[in-house]
């Protein structure tokens, strides 16, 4: 599998885990539902955070 399609592959799957989160965040912004949004999912919201500077470094090892 090329890089390129694991990158899209794993962004869906980092939004398909926090996407009710971020429905709630979207019709009712509080930040008491962006903290808990947060703490449920640390992992993705890293990966969302981190995601443009992973797929650079990963872009230039090819």
């Amino acid at each position: 599998m090329k890089l390129n399609k694991y990158s899209y592959l794993l962004i869906i799957f980092i939004y398909l885990d926090v996407y009710s989160e971020i429905n709630i965040i979207f019709d009712y912004f509080t930040f008491h539902a962006l903290y808990f949004a947060f703490l449920r999912h640390p992992l993705a919201f890293f990966m969302i955070f981190t995601f443009p500077y992973l797929n650079m470094k990963l872009n230039k090892l090819k």
